[in-house]
């Protein structure tokens, strides 16, 4: 996902709408102490060291609440950075510097936070061969912002939602009448649509692989068993990915030659928000 992407530009917008209604309501009214020609310049600060993304939030925060605000960023979505680090110069009218402030922090920090993850976690398999994956474990009303912060960070993005492709899991296979009859089924009705199917055991590998779905995921499966699937899928057109308990430190374990993917919902559930500043400097 690129910054030039349609969805990813309207959900910008809609985030940042949102967001500021969440938070200037019917007015900042610490603002109004702040005398209404008063000019400022700020910097956005890092405190730690991290990988940068979020610019295109913190821009419209600004342009929403007032577009005479001149930003000059010093560095770009997926820089790394670090500690004392000036990310930015801000001029412009004081009280909205300060009343999009927050808005446009909270962007930074949580969407650098997922991106400096990812990139951890991009690093620590580079060298197998394996891409990771993100999963639909997001922060609500953040998924795309989310997403676009795991490919900022070297990582790769899963489905999007519901609607972009099948995963079939336990309770559709329960409800299908098994796995074949539900591969036979989402082909029918969605001939375009890409088709993954969860297996928990080898025995539901091999049925699943019989009926060729773009992607297999093997859940919770073992060290061994994942050896075998990729032994027995063989010169197959079928994807494979693992997931369950792919954490940093069982991660490279997981990333076995014949393994395509590997998903972890830690890119965006478990990232915690970098440590940014502004400061206003006169």
């Amino acid at each position: 996902m690129t910054q030039t992407n349609p969805a990813l530009a309207k959900s910008i917008v809609e985030n940042v709408t949102a967001a500021l209604r969440e938070d200037v309501g019917s007015g900042d009214v610490t603002a109004q102490l702040i005398p209404p020609e008063r000019i400022s310049e700020a910097i956005i600060l890092s405190r730690e060291n991290a990988v940068v993304c979020g610019i295109p939030w913190v821009n419209e925060v600004f342009q929403q609440l007032d577009p005479t605000i001149v930003i000059d960023w010093l560095v770009r979505d997926g820089d790394e950075i670090s500690t004392d680090q000036t990310l930015c110069k801000l001029s412009g009218n004081s009280r909205n510097i300060l009343t999009g402030e927050r808005t446009a922090l909270n962007f930074l920090q949580l969407l650098s936070g997922t991106a400096t993850l990812s990139r951890h976690y991009a690093n620590l398999v580079a060298k197998c061969g394996t891409k990771i994956l993100d999963t639909r474990k997001t922060v609500p009303g953040l998924r795309v912002a989310q997403k676009y912060a795991v490919a900022v960070g070297g990582c790769h993005n899963h489905r999007m939602g519901l609607y972009d492709a099948f995963l079939i899991k336990e309770n559709h296979i329960a409800a299908c009448g098994g796995i074949t009859a539900a591969i036979e089924t989402a082909r029918t009705q969605a001939p375009g649509l890409a088709i993954e199917i969860e297996v928990e055991n080898l025995t539901e590998f091999q049925e699943a692989l019989a009926a060729e779905p773009n992607t297999i995921m093997l859940d919770n499966f073992s060290i061994e068993d994942i050896k075998k699937a990729c032994e027995v899928r063989g010169s197959k057109n079928v994807k494979l990915e693992v997931s369950g308990n792919i954490t940093e430190q069982s991660i490279v374990q997981y990333a076995l030659p014949g393994v395509d993917f590997l998903s972890s919902g830690q890119l965006t559930k478990h990232c915690r928000a970098v440590d940014l500043s502004l400061l206003i400097r006169h």
